[in-house]
């Protein structure tokens, strides 16, 4: 319990006062994606003049992330090494071998991985054995007729599922994946991206079952409109404001997100 405390009041994604002290390290190391989200634009070779989720500058292999980490581990910021992307860093092998060599040499440095939760069931005891200690998984629905508009496919062991059935497969392993974790200690933030018109009534549902299944705290995030979902208006901060007072009656939130580039480095805040 007191290690749990001392992690939130540090890691600059999970601590309202850590997120102003301290810093991470995001390590763009995974490239393949296994869902495919409406409101997703990947993109890699962009510079550091766009700033949103799911871009890089470039793929770096793990061996750099490595070397990457060694040029800051000085740094009395540096106190968390996380893996967001571009891509989906479970599906990634890259991902698996970029925390086996951090946590041999730097066991001390939290390692934190940003997941859609597919194959979180699998992986939940690898990942423990890899020294992970705080886990995003983000989930956008708990009705499965909403996921089919947020979600075009999921693709799992070389299947495409589509609509409502990809998406409660989805939901499945993302519930299930959160209670194997937190099983390991692992302390789980459940992201939401808020979808005006699409899940506004999904959120404090998505609190709720996640909330009882171990999650610790949630991330509302407003929608950033790119892909299929470029042509819809992103909530407003009042409608913002109303879904994390509507969820904070269930579940902690975070109100700090800066929305990071999968190879963002620094004090967030």
């Amino acid at each position: 319990m007191q290690a749990t405390k001392s992690i939130l009041s540090i890691h600059p994604c999970y601590s309202t006062s850590g997120h102003t002290k301290y810093g991470r390290i995001h390590l763009p190391v995974a490239t393949k994606c296994n869902i495919s989200c409406n409101y997703c634009d990947r993109r890699v070779g962009v510079s550091y003049h766009s700033y949103r989720p799911a871009l890089a500058e470039k793929i770096i292999l793990p061996a750099e992330a490595l070397q990457l980490i060694s040029k800051y581990i000085t740094q009395d910021w540096l106190k968390v090494a996380g893996i967001a992307g571009p891509g989906e860093p479970l599906y990634n092998e890259e991902t698996f071998e970029t925390l086996r060599l951090i946590h041999t040499q730097y066991p001390k440095l939290i390692l934190c991985v940003a997941t859609n939760g597919l194959l979180l069931p699998q992986y939940a005891g690898e990942l423990a054995a890899l020294g992970v200690r705080t886990i995003t998984v983000t989930i956008n629905f708990i009705d499965p007729k909403i996921g089919a508009k947020i979600y075009s496919y999921v693709n799992f062991d070389n299947q495409k599922l589509l609509g409502a059935e990809g998406a409660a497969f989805l939901l499945e392993n993302q519930l299930q994946g959160i209670k194997e974790v937190v099983k390991f200690g692992i302390i789980v933030k459940i992201n939401t991206v808020l979808i005006t018109g699409i899940n506004d009534n999904e959120l404090t549902k998505i609190a709720k079952e996640t909330s009882e299944r171990g999650a610790s705290i949630q991330n509302i995030i407003p929608l950033i409109p790119l892909a299929k979902f470029k042509s819809l208006e992103p909530p407003t901060c009042e409608q913002l404001r109303k879904a994390r007072d509507e969820c904070k009656q269930i579940i902690a939130q975070f109100k700090k997100c800066q929305q990071c580039r999968a190879d963002s480095i620094g004090i967030p805040g």
